[in-house]
């Protein structure tokens, strides 16, 4: 259970230095997604699915 609240912990720094770095950034990111197809959303969630598997599973092994 610690580790997930390790991992959750991460998450909420990692998105928090982005919106804090480059905010202008993530409003043109924001503007270009309706113009990305849901195909191509689902095909970069599962490369992000499986990259995180693939980290936490050399990490962890």
């Amino acid at each position: 259970m610690s580790d997930l609240l390790v991992a959750i912990g991460l998450f909420f720094v990692i998105e928090g230095l982005v919106y804090a770095l480059a905010p202008s950034f993530i409003r043109r990111m924001a503007e270009e997604l309706p113009l990305i197809t849901d195909q191509q959303m689902r095909a970069f969630g599962l490369a992000a699915v499986g990259l995180g598997v693939f980290f936490v599973w050399m990490v962890r092994g």
